[in-house]
């Protein structure tokens, strides 16, 4: 008959074996952990605030001018146009000139609303910055995307796959994705000049790189972005920046933008409406 071990001895013989299991290279098997589901329970995500966070160690975003004080929609007073501060330590003269010429256009009055708000595609990883619609996301084995009910632009990330060795430029670029535990991490290349890094109009280059981990935080109250923004034509330091979106229940709505800017009265002068170089059909 085998000898009852007290629960002392049991808790020794139990490390005893573990010792023995690491000693000799055998690890005990540990669950592996799920990706995260950022679309559980009609969850749709409505970015916070539409400005870049810096991250420890990362050179400053650009950000609204000291001199110009910058009131947006819902404050009880005239809402005003962003002025970007072009003293930013981390610009080229390249993006110094080209955020000093979109100054300038608010200066002579100019209705400078967001590329999102005139319909255009934002890119990557101004995306991420859309206001007041939610975006949501589809995930399957192979690939994840991510919708903005803004217009329904789609993001398509293919999975556990290397980037083309050319990839043409797009308004979204080709992103590519794998899953790190409990954050997806995507990696954007081949993006289009035509976009802009944040609400300032900051441009970039189409040697611009986007390295963006997206993950749960707060119990799933909220989407946490942490942002690498690399493109020497704009930034002497490439850029490490945060951005939180916050849970909603919802689903996604179809929504046409060029519908309702079309009949906006305030709207002359400003960006014209993207259209088709030829007709689809």
């Amino acid at each position: 008959m085998p000898t009852r071990l007290g629960s002392k001895h049991k808790y020794a013989l139990a490390a005893s074996l573990l010792a023995g299991l690491i000693g000799t290279g055998v690890a005990p098997a540990v669950a592996q952990q799920s990706p995260p589901d950022f679309s559980a329970n009609n969850a749709g995500w409505v970015a916070v605030g539409t400005e870049w966070t810096p991250l420890p160690g990362s050179p400053p975003p650009v950000t609204q001018d000291p001199a110009h004080r910058y009131v947006p929609n819902n404050r009880g007073e005239q809402p005003t146009f962003r002025v970007a501060d072009i003293n930013n330590p981390n610009l080229t003269q390249f993006a110094k000139d080209a955020l000093k010429k979109a100054n300038e256009d608010v200066f002579a009055g100019k209705p400078m609303w967001s590329r999102s708000a005139r319909c255009w595609a934002t890119g990557v990883p101004a995306f991420l910055l859309t206001p007041a619609q939610p975006m949501f996301f589809v995930q399957t084995p192979t690939q994840v995307r991510m919708i903005a009910q803004h217009d329904n632009d789609v993001r398509r990330i293919y999975l556990n796959v290397p980037h083309s060795a050319n990839p043409k430029p797009s308004w979204y670029g080709e992103s590519v994705g794998h899953y790190e535990g409990d954050t997806l991490v995507i990696d954007t290349v081949g993006l289009n000049d035509k976009t802009f890094i944040d609400n300032f109009r900051t441009p970039h280059s189409e040697k611009l790189h986007v390295v963006e981990r997206l993950r749960l935080v707060e119990g799933g109250k909220f989407l946490e972005a942490e942002v690498l923004i690399d493109d020497p034509a704009v930034f002497l330091k490439p850029l490490h920046v945060t951005k939180r979106s916050r849970r909603v229940e919802a689903t996604l709505a179809e929504w046409r933008c060029a519908a309702g800017e079309m009949n906006n009265p305030f709207t002359a002068g400003a960006d014209p409406l993207p259209t088709a170089e030829k007709a689809e059909f």
